[in-house]
């Protein structure tokens, strides 16, 4: 199995890859840049931090590079429940990549190339090589492709344009090609970076500082404890001043010029988007946050551009704390190829070619978290493939993975898509906190959790079934509880601890103080009890749902499935259907135009047309 791209899919996928047991081979331009963070050195956040963590239970790198490098742990949406809570590091760009290069190198089964991939070798429907830059052919079962933003990549500053993947690196022509060939749907789609900015000429002792979480919650559940020291960031303003001069020069900027066709994430716009769709705000804040330990550079995040450098400079000044600021490296947008997502079966491979698989922003996707948990995705079902087994696709009840997936698949994208909590209609259980309670199991059975993982898992849950029992035999009446100072309804009926945590009021502390022989439970497993009863009640009544959902999603619709001949189907309803190709009856639910009645004809038709192959077989 060949990955091609060392970025966060590359990376992910050539590890899980290999830890399925396929030889495989993992080529990159360089090794140096392996998990390089073009754009923010930040890993983690709402809905991302969730896809790191299922990366994580997945036995995947992206949540030990980031504990290994991370310089400012915070656990965002903190005063809120559990289940949209996001962890989140800002890390050192420096140790980032160490850490990442090695993992890659102690990855057994997984070989490095630094080469340029420049096609791929396709023979009636499925893939057999790829060819490189260097002239070398590497034969193969099958191919994740994951080239980031450098698939026929464009930057853009000003009225300047020049073709590149980043800064300083070639775009990717040949493999634009490659697809193009495929008649793929294709569009093109924009993000964009900001100044990099000189640390010591800005005036910090004007801002307002941001510590680091005093007590950091890691983002793998290998993790122990954060042993990086933790420094604080800043926060700088624009302000009327700043939004004067951009709106002033607003006709430069690459994207407002009409140079730039992509379109770009509506979460994460360029000044210019912000002051001209919130004409109504004053300022926006900016985050002025260290790129490392000992770098001399901060990345001033939430002021993307791609206006000239010299407007740069001057709304840069205009903040406080930047009013004598030197630029490093100016902001730019950057414009790149994309395969509509809706070409791809949930498992990631493309219809119709056996063995080749996308994973990443190739996908419509922004983030590099989203693009890692596509890479484990990709890979894993490109080591199946090779092997003969039958893909892995978790579901939306499943894994905030199943969520993107889902989405991408089903829907394809208008702009770069990006990962909320918002968008998975059962995130009441598909909670950061218990990622590796829903996959690792998942994991082990597909044979990607390595022993280190299996033996601390097994430990967790040990711990996890221990405490609960625990818990359960201790119980008290609500007039006992009165004279410990726990006041609730005094219907006479016995409660647990884990009955008095489900109450908003009542924490780990006061129930301790009632039975001191809970003091046995260590913190982090008291933790994962006191929030599994807190949502309890709400788990419950969601299940009911999640049963439903799988009755549906669970129905497979052949691949060969003539939707024309279908009776009672509207044509609306035929159109959808012939142009996406669902492959579950829940999937096909989600169309828009596919109605309920839809649906019921459906699941008739493929239950009589079993029957009917059922009857054919037996005689």
């Amino acid at each position: 199995m060949i990955v091609i791209g060392g970025g966060h899919a590359g990376c992910e996928a050539a590890a899980a890859s290999a830890r399925m047991g396929a030889s495989t081979l993992l080529i990159s331009p360089s090794r140096d840049n392996f998990g390089q963070m073009s754009c923010n050195p930040a890993i983690g956040g709402i809905g991302k931090g969730h896809l790191v963590r299922e990366v994580d239970a997945l036995d995947g790198l992206m949540g030990k590079a980031a504990d290994a490098s991370g310089i400012q742990f915070r656990l965002l949406n903190r005063s809120k429940g559990p289940a949209v809570q996001g962890p989140r590091t800002q890390s050192d760009r420096k140790l980032y990549q160490a850490a990442m290069a090695a993992l890659i190198a102690a990855q057994e089964g997984l070989v490095t190339c630094e080469d340029r991939v420049e096609d791929i070798e396709i023979n009636n429907k499925a893939v057999k090589a790829v060819l490189c830059a260097s002239g070398a052919r590497y034969r193969c079962g099958a191919v994740v492709l994951t080239t980031g933003t450098f698939l026929n990549g464009v930057i853009h500053r000003g009225n300047v344009q020049q073709a590149a993947g980043r800064y300083g690196e070639a775009p990717s022509i040949g493999l634009a090609r490659t697809l193009a060939a495929l008649n793929l749907p294709m569009g093109r789609l924009k993000t964009g970076t900001p100044a990099r900015l000189v640390k010591d000429s800005i005036n910090w002792a004007s801002l307002e500082m941001q510590a680091a979480d005093e007590h950091p919650v890691p983002l793998s559940f290998l993790t122990d404890t954060i042993t990086v020291p933790q420094i604080p960031c800043a926060i700088s303003w624009t302000n009327p001043k700043t939004h004067k001069i951009i709106a002033d020069n607003i006709g430069l900027s690459s994207m407002h010029a009409g140079n730039i066709s992509g379109t770009g994430p509506r979460y994460c716009p360029a000044i210019e988007d912000k002051i001209t769709r919130f004409a109504d705000k004053d300022g926006h804040q900016v985050f002025l946050e260290p790129e490392g330990l000992d770098s001399p550079l901060i990345y001033p995040n939430g002021i993307s551009t791609s206006l000239p450098d010299d407007v740069q400079d001057a709304f840069l000044r205009t903040m406080v704390g930047m009013e004598n600021v030197r630029v490093h490296r100016y902001g730019y947008a950057i414009e790149y190829d994309y395969v509509d997502p809706r070409a791809l079966k949930s498992s990631l491979q493309i219809k119709g070619v056996q063995g080749f698989y996308l994973a990443g922003q190739i996908n419509g996707t922004t983030g590099y978290e989203e693009a890692a948990a596509q890479g484990v995705l990709a890979g894993l079902n490109a080591a199946l493939f090779v092997g003969g087994s039958a893909p892995f696709v978790p579901d939306r009840s499943e894994a905030y993975l199943g969520v993107m997936v889902d989405d991408l698949t089903s829907h394809g994208v208008s702009e770069p898509y990006r990962m909320y909590t918002s968008r998975a209609e059962y995130r009441l259980s598909l909670r950061a906190d218990n990622a590796d309670q829903r996959l690792t199991p998942m994991g082990q059975t597909l044979g990607c959790i390595g022993k280190t993982r299996r033996i601390a898992f097994a430990k967790k849950i040990e711990a996890l079934d221990s405490a609960r029992v625990l818990a359960r035999s201790c119980n008290k009446t609500p007039q006992g509880l009165s004279k410990e100072g726990i006041k609730i309804n005094q219907d006479g009926v016995r409660r647990t601890p884990l009955d008095l945590l489900a109450y908003p009021n009542i924490k780990w502390d006061d129930v301790v103080r009632v039975w001191p022989e809970l003091t046995a439970i260590g913190s982090k497993i008291a933790e994962q009890l006191s929030i599994d009863a807190r949502y309890a009640g709400y788990l419950e009544r969601q299940q009911r749902d999640v049963r439903r959902f799988k009755k549906e999603e669970h129905q497979r619709l052949p691949e060969d499935m003539d939707y024309s001949h279908i009776s009672g189907l509207s044509n609306e309803a035929k159109e959808k259907l012939i142009k996406a190709q669902p492959e579950t009856l829940g999937q096909a639910g989600r169309l828009e135009g596919v109605s309920a009645g839809a649906l019921a004809l459906l699941s008739h038709y493929v239950k009589r047309a079993g029957k009917q192959k059922a009857a054919n077989q037996s005689q």
